[in-house]
């Protein structure tokens, strides 16, 4: 195929993760066929391709990076990347992995293993942007269809992808649902958190657990004094910032105000 036909390469790549945000591609069901018409997707082990190493309009990252040979990866996958961009908690904010960051690794290596020194683990578990310049992230745990086609279609278009910035609570407000902690007295991230999920888990009366990470400008002091009012103890309220998304900055700050 002549070069000027040929189709834009990309790549899906796997680190600390669960496969869910992979998930999303396959997903897409008729609109994967869509997707696989405008680009060739070479690497995708989830899928079955796997050529890992060859250079790539766009490489998608799914996880955290956990060791040294993670650190060694990724910046091969950088290097080999026109646009790389983040999917999902694990790769933009370390995910469940980073509650780790707030104990003592290394005691609990010790503990668990009984030659530990012959672990790879780096002391933390970090996201994408702590090792590479990443051009896009898309927030949530896991991200959603929609998210991924509209970011391969804008950059393949030579278009920045349009982000995510509205609250939960708008989109509560849109879907009509009660808000659940004025009438349930249930503790919600909806507040500081970014919509991306319809208002899934407040629209079953469920308190929002902060999937998508923090929306712009986030009042964590304000919610925080709600969530005192409410009767949680500090250990309660670091829980609801240091979670999915806890090495998010202002969560990190937020949950850090309540550790011992």
């Amino acid at each position: 195929m002549d070069e000027s036909t040929a189709k834009p390469k990309v790549a899906v790549h796997k680190f600390s993760s669960c496969d869910g945000c992979q998930l999303a591609f396959l997903d897409m069901g008729e609109d994967l066929l869509t997707l696989s018409a405008m680009v060739d997707i070479v690497h995708f082990a989830e899928a079955g391709m796997l050529d890992e190493n060859t250079p790539v309009d766009v490489a998608f990252v799914e996880g955290s990076l956990n060791t040294r040979h993670d650190l060694e990866r990724i910046q091969a996958i950088r290097k080999n990347s026109r646009f790389l961009v983040t999917i999902g908690a694990c790769a933009t904010a370390g995910g469940l992995q980073a509650l780790r960051n707030f104990t003592d690794a290394d005691a609990w290596h010790s503990a668990v293993y009984a030659t530990p020194e012959y672990l790879d683990s780096l002391t933390t578990a970090s996201p994408i942007r702590s090792a590479v310049h990443v051009d896009l992230e898309l927030w949530g745990c896991p991200v959603n269809t929609r998210q991924v086609t509209a970011a391969v279609r804008a950059l393949l278009s030579g278009v920045t992808p349009a982000a995510e910035q509205d609250k939960v609570c708008m989109e509560c407000k849109r879907r009509q649902a009660v808000c659940v902690m004025v009438a349930h007295g249930t503790p919600c991230m909806g507040p500081v958190t970014r919509t991306g999920c319809g208002a899934l888990c407040p629209s079953f009366e469920r308190g929002c657990y902060a999937c998508y990470g923090p929306a712009e400008n986030p009042n964590t002091d304000a919610l925080s004094h709600w969530f005192e009012g409410l009767g949680l103890l500090p250990e309660q309220l670091r829980e609801q910032y240091h979670g999915i998304n806890s090495q998010a900055e202002p969560f990190t700050a937020a949950g850090n105000r309540y550790r011992k």
